[in-house]
């Protein structure tokens, strides 16, 4: 699931806001990987022999840290390819498994979420998306309101990968169990950032992905709660349950366990800090472009995004001018170039939204990173002929 940036050809000296997108694998994560390039290339699943052994045992101790992480068994962790296989083993597999109903999911999620409901809705499913609020929240309300007698799976993301804002899972939770419905969530965004455990908000199925939290990319997780109907999506060997055919990709998810690690024990300082900097960042905007809009409620957010539109302005001159500068994000990989289909579900128009630059920190930002970035794009909104105070 990875985000593209608007500002594909970077200078060398571009200041980096596009975390979001995925992060640079921590040093301590390249370290731990490191064996298991080439020392310790045995297969996991090859265990009449040393090699294979060694690599079997770093993969247990790995699920073992990744499933205490989120406060569960380590047989309930099944590795993907990363969140988006996960979510399409999640939604596919449990959907075919149950064999027909109703899905409810909303507006603002991810295409990895939005295309296999959208490929359910072709194998005979109904599907029902709601739509947040300017906020990009939706209510425990909206959902009730939504579910019927065949509703059988429900999809929230955590986290929302462009505006930041944090759904009320928990509750959410509560309504699925009281009607017998499955909930699932996309946690990429969230994991390593909020805590995320899956039996006490109520959620049975929870993907998760390392490049978003300084791990490697092409390793992921789903989290399922136990005995829960899951028809696999592909097959060839037996890994993973029977639920994942395919040689387990050792080091990285090796990598997986110290990047989770190396997060949850930076949590509360990193979140701390980055908040900082994100509201210093929204403050400078506000005082240089009087008239910025900001998308999504300020809070609950992702500590480290700030997602902005600049109402009046030429969004292809705004990024144009901004490239050399900063790299940033204006959307998902997935509108393949349309405007945020996010910010226009919240009400954005079409305008707005290709105008706009998601603005996501990371552990190395700095202040001076911050006032830079507010000089950057106030010198590219002047350009693209953004006039304060619309």
């Amino acid at each position: 699931m990875i985000a593209t940036s608007a500002c594909i050809v970077l200078s060398g000296s571009a200041l980096a806001f596009d975390f979001q997108a995925t992060t640079p694998c921590a040093a301590e994560v390249v370290e731990a990987m490191a064996p298991f390039w080439s020392a310790d290339w045995g297969n996991p699943s090859s265990r009449q022999h040393r090699l294979g052994l060694s690599a079997s045992a770093a993969v247990n101790v790995a699920r073992r840290q990744l499933s205490e992480a989120v406060g569960v068994s380590p047989e309930r962790l099944v590795f993907t390819s990363g969140a988006t296989e996960a979510n399409n083993l999640a939604l596919l597999g449990h959907a075919r498994a149950l064999g027909s109903g109703h899905l409810i999911s909303v507006a603002t999620e991810h295409h990895a979420v939005l295309d296999p409901l959208q490929q359910l809705q072709r194998e005979g499913f109904s599907v029902t998306l709601l739509t947040p609020g300017p906020d990009g929240l939706i209510s425990p309300e909206q959902l009730e309101a939504a579910i019927t007698p065949e509703t059988r799976l429900v999809s929230v993301m955590a986290a929302n990968n462009e505006i930041g804002v944090l759904q009320p899972l928990e509750q959410l939770g509560t309504i699925c169990r009281r009607h017998c419905i499955t909930l699932h969530s996309d946690g990429a965004q969230a994991f390593g950032t909020l805590p995320l455990n899956p039996d006490a908000l109520g959620v049975d199925l929870l993907s998760l992905s390392a490049h978003k939290l300084y791990g490697p990319k092409g390793i992921g997780a789903l989290v399922l709660r136990e005995d829960i109907a899951i028809e696999p999506l592909q097959w060839g060997g037996g890994q993973e349950a029977g639920l994942r055919a395919g040689t387990l990709p050792t080091a990285l998810i090796v990598g997986f366990a110290a990047a989770a690690r190396l997060a949850l024990q930076e949590q509360d300082q990193r979140n701390s800090h980055l908040q900082h900097l994100r509201d210093q960042l929204w403050e400078g905007l506000q005082q240089r472009l009087p008239g910025v809009l900001l998308n999504g409620a300020l809070q609950p957010r992702l500590p480290h995004n700030l997602n902005i539109s600049l109402p009046g302005v030429n969004g292809s001159r705004l990024h144009r001018a901004l490239r050399p500068h900063l790299a940033c994000s204006s959307g998902s990989a997935c509108s393949n170039g349309a405007p945020s289909h996010v910010l226009q579900a919240i009400g954005r128009s079409r305008a707005e939204a290709e105008a706009s630059l998601r603005l996501s920190l990371g552990r190395e930002t700095t202040t001076d990173d911050v006032d830079q970035a507010i000089t950057a794009i106030t010198d590219a909104a002047a350009a693209a002929g953004f006039l304060s105070g619309r």
